[in-house]
């Protein structure tokens, strides 16, 4: 009954909600959230990413041996869904190889290697001046390649910085997502920072003084989290503190030429300030939400909390505060951990002004002039729901496409110490499955998606097809999602010492012994994962059918 009953609901449900993913913009849709070891609960390294974009197939690329005097191709679609998963796209130009790569999870943006070093990405805004694209430009270098080349060939976040500036000073920073500018958060499991790349417009040619891009990267202090969220948070740059700060010798130049800072005048240079535009709110809200909530008493933040079911809507008289009020980087009040990041991820901002669960379009008259929330009130409404409800739209943390939280842990061996805490779809309904460094091989439905033909082996389609069925009756159904995911991942995250333990007792007798078992589990748990919502899909249809839903 369920197979004849699956092509009809997705058919609705992929009408209702899965149209979102292309509804705006992808360039306002990753959040990265950094946090320092002595920031951590546990000690470790955290960085992580948000990605709105289709392709989210994940697998192994294996380290391998080059001759000397090999060259490495250069890659134009990456992130293009519509390919082969071991096509990279077209080859816009070569670099030297060298001897030897490691071994990396390739993705979208790729995340992750065997040694722990781990890459999470932002799409910024950078001035007009400064766009260039593969059309106009001689620029190749994407910082998707670049962080693959970074994840094959470094084994620090310091290094990697280096790799990736020089690489995008030689070869001419090319903008993928839009013509923007990007962010990079590179950790392992010593140090954070963060890379900014910003272009250099249009009549840039390679082999000439000109450098190719500009850029400047900052570390985040070891006590202290940080968050990029599509904007730059670099401000003031000291380069005598090498420890701290790296940036391209034109990091200042390329301002001075434009007339964006004058270095006579009495005003210090504000790289922020610089080379980002008027900051808009899809990244202010971000930047309010997170510091408000890690450091509530940093200062005094705007009030952003719903008070009157009219709030949402009276954007008049909404703060607009400058962006200088948000630091580089906090001492937050209370450590962080994964679990702390993972929901930070899943935050649809209730109770604030940008909650569109609060619209009181939502709201339904009962008895005694009580108002009672509509049983449909969800906070992604598509756009179509969005203009018959007259729902002003706000960006949320959580969107739909892919993502991870990466843990980076010192005192154990690589391939044990870093976890990839992977999810698909949307963080607010997906799991978060623990994929070890040393695993080998991925499970094969975290390998496939087409987005234009339903799968019932893709676990990306198999939690989409959940996500639209909460439209069904969300208010309900995500009571339903979460009483069968979070004991899941509860235990994921219970049983971790164990899991742990039992890799580095195999690991100290035979590497290759750990990285088995670890693929294994992490395979397995992929399972349960895929397993949980094909559960929960059958329990939204049995309890949300209109069959059920009254007249």
């Amino acid at each position: 009954m369920f197979k004849k009953l699956i092509p009809l609901l997705l058919i609705m449900a992929v009408g209702i909600g899965f149209g979102q993913i292309k509804e705006d913009n992808a360039d306002d849709g990753c959040t990265d959230i950094i946090v320092g070891k002595l920031a951590s609960t546990d000690g470790s390294v955290i960085t992580s990413h948000t990605e709105c974009g289709p392709e989210c197939r994940v697998h192994v690329v294996q380290g391998r041996k080059f001759k000397k005097g090999a060259k490495a191709p250069v890659y134009y679609g990456i992130q293009d869904i519509d390919k082969p998963i071991d096509d990279y796209g077209e080859i816009l130009g070569y670099i030297p190889q060298v001897e030897e790569t490691y071994t990396y999870f390739h993705s979208a943006y790729s995340h992750i290697n065997q040694h722990q070093l781990a890459i999470g990405e932002s799409t910024l805004s950078q001035k007009e001046e400064l766009k260039v694209d593969r059309d106009i430009g001689m620029q190749i270098m994407t910082i998707e390649q670049a962080q693959i080349f970074a994840l094959q060939r470094c084994k620090t976040a310091r290094d990697a910085v280096k790799l990736i500036g020089g690489l995008m000073e030689k070869y001419g920073f090319l903008p993928s997502c839009g013509p923007e500018s990007e962010a990079l958060c590179i950790a392992d499991p010593h140090e954070a920072w963060v890379l900014e790349v910003f272009a250099v417009g249009p009549e840039w040619e390679p082999d000439t003084d000109q450098l190719g891009a500009i850029w400047a990267a900052q570390r985040v202090p070891d006590d202290h989290v940080a968050i990029v969220p599509n904007w730059s948070i670099i401000k003031e740059i000291d380069l005598s503190k090498p420890e701290w700060f790296m940036a391209s010798a034109n990091y200042q130049q390329v301002a001075i030429d434009f007339g964006w800072w004058d270095p006579n005048g009495s005003m210090p240079f504000i790289w922020q300030k610089a080379y980002a535009p008027q900051p808009r709110e899809w990244a202010m809200s971000r930047f309010w939400l997170f510091y408000s909530t890690v450091a509530p008493h940093y200062r005094e933040w705007p009030n952003k909390n719903l008070t009157h079911p009219y709030k949402g809507y009276d954007i008049y008289h909404q703060y607009v505060e400058d962006i200088s009020l948000y630091p580089f980087s906090v001492k937050p009040e209370k450590k962080m951990s994964v679990q702390d990041v993972i929901a930070f991820q899943r935050q649809v901002y209730p109770g604030t002004i940008f909650d569109m669960t609060a619209d009181f379009d939502w709201f339904i008259p009962r008895g005694g002039g009580r108002m009672e929330k509509s049983a449909l009130a969800t906070p992604f409404p598509t756009r179509d729901m969005r203009e018959l409800l007259d729902i002003p739209y706000r960006r949320m943390v959580a969107r739909t496409g892919h993502g991870m939280v990466a843990q980076l842990r010192s005192w154990l061996p690589s391939e044990i110490g870093g976890v990839y805490w992977f999810y698909l779809d949307n963080p607010h309904i997906s799991t978060y499955v623990p994929i070890y460094a040393g695993v080998q091989a991925m499970h094969d439905a975290y390998k496939e998606y087409n987005p234009k033909a339903y799968s019932e082996t893709s676990a990306r389609w198999g939690i989409d097809m959940v996500d639209n069925l909460l439209y069904l009756k969300w208010q309900e159904g995500i009571k339903d999602l979460k009483a069968a995911r979070d004991p899941l991942e509860a235990e994921w995250f219970e049983t971790q010492k164990e899991i742990d333990a039992k890799a580095l007792a195999l690991y100290k007798k035979s590497p290759k012994k750990a990285r088995k078992f670890l693929t294994e589990y992490t395979q397995e748990q992929m399972q349960r994962s895929f397993d949980l919502f094909k559960q929960v899909r059958n329990t939204l249809i049995t309890k949300y059918t209109n069959n059920n839903q009254g007249m």
